[in-house]
């Protein structure tokens, strides 16, 4: 196939995850250049990837002429500078998740792709892991009924994190938008906008340096009546449970599925026709391509929004999925210093 579409990476560490497009045979996109703060790796990973272009300034691989489509993976509080300035030079964006890190720059890019008429894409592997792709593939055949109530989590033990990625403790990485982000578009993808927030907050002290709160428990009020809840922890002694969970209780089953990075994941079902009521359960077995065991992750929305761009079709989830994600961060944040619910801005 034709390699005929031009593509940037800024940031490589998960943006290392792209670059299995230049041998996908199924493709048309191309990593053309790459870019990273630190020059002797971006050097390295594009002589180790036959890439032309190295870079560590970001305005030089997007104003590149043969570049189509950015792909965004620098540190979190640099994601709407990148993307603000890709989508102002004609670029269509992929955007690993969180979008943004808050409501005002959420509400701007919005604006600023309904202006250029550019897609954008939130990375949010989570609607493209085989597991919860299932539960959705159930859900749209209509064998969950109603989704009354829905509940996830993203746990993750980040005291190792901060050696190799030390952004997260410096800037610091805000992790309600980081990691909370997970589970909440995960809730959002099964039950539909989050009307309304209660959230607790805890700052752990297990994470040195780590200047916020890093465990949050949300409840939440969906549009259409449902309820849900959300567990993000980030200062812990990781549990023996997966580090990713999506639980969803509807009138026709009750179903859940699990994801670990490098380990796999499980599907578990209760169907209210099944005599009996006895359970389905299937494994899924892990991934180790890519950083983290995400490559095959980046594969499908990378193959999603290829045939967006050819077919000139909303992605999905799109810049309004990861700003109202962003606005139920938000709303959980004033919720956790105020102790009280506090309601979601929707009006994208």
């Amino acid at each position: 196939m034709k390699k005929d579409i031009g593509v940037g990476v800024i940031g490589v560490g998960m943006g290392e995850n792209m670059l299995a497009l230049n041998t996908n045979p199924h493709s048309r996109m191309e990593v053309r250049a790459v870019c990273s703060g630190t020059r002797k790796r971006v050097d390295e990973i594009a002589a180790g990837y036959g890439i032309a272009f190295a870079t560590t300034d970001y305005r030089a691989l997007i104003r590149r002429k043969d570049i189509d489509v950015v792909g965004i993976y620098s540190p979190d509080h640099l994601h709407y500078e990148h993307a603000a300035y890709a989508l102002r030079h004609g670029k269509q964006v992929v955007l690993t998740k969180p979008m943004v890190t808050s409501l005002e720059q959420a509400k701007k890019l919005v604006k600023l792709v309904d202006k250029t008429g550019k897609l954008l894409l939130v990375g949010q592997t989570m609607r493209f892991d085989t597991e919860f792709l299932t539960l959705k593939k159930w859900q749209a055949d209509g064998d969950l009924g109603t989704i009354n109530f829905a509940d996830a989590h993203y746990i993750h033990d980040m005291r190792p994190i901060g050696a190799f990625t030390p952004w997260r403790i410096a800037a610091p990485q805000d992790w309600m938008y980081g990691g909370a982000c997970h589970p909440i578009d995960a809730l959002r993808w099964f039950v539909g906008d989050v009307e309304e927030v209660h959230c607790y907050a805890q700052k752990s002290g297990m994470v040195d340096g780590y200047p916020l709160a890093d465990d949050y428990l949300l409840n939440l009020r969906f549009k259409n009546g449902g309820i849900g809840r959300v567990l993000a922890a980030y200062g812990l002694v990781h549990p023996p449970i997966p580090m990713m969970e999506i639980r969803l209780f509807g009138t026709q089953a009750s179903v859940r599925a699990d994801y670990t990075d490098m380990q796999g994941g499980a599907i578990e079902a209760v169907f209210d026709k099944t005599p009996g009521h006895r359970p389905f359960r299937a494994q899924v077995d892990p991934v180790h391509t890519g950083a983290y065991g995400h490559g095959e992750g980046v594969d499908k929305y990378m193959a999603h929004f290829e045939e967006c761009l050819l077919k000139n079709k909303p992605p999905n989830p799109d810049v309004r999925d990861g700003a109202k994600s962003i606005a139920v961060g938000a709303a959980a944040w004033q919720s956790a210093e105020t102790g009280k619910p506090v309601r979601v801005f929707n009006e994208f």
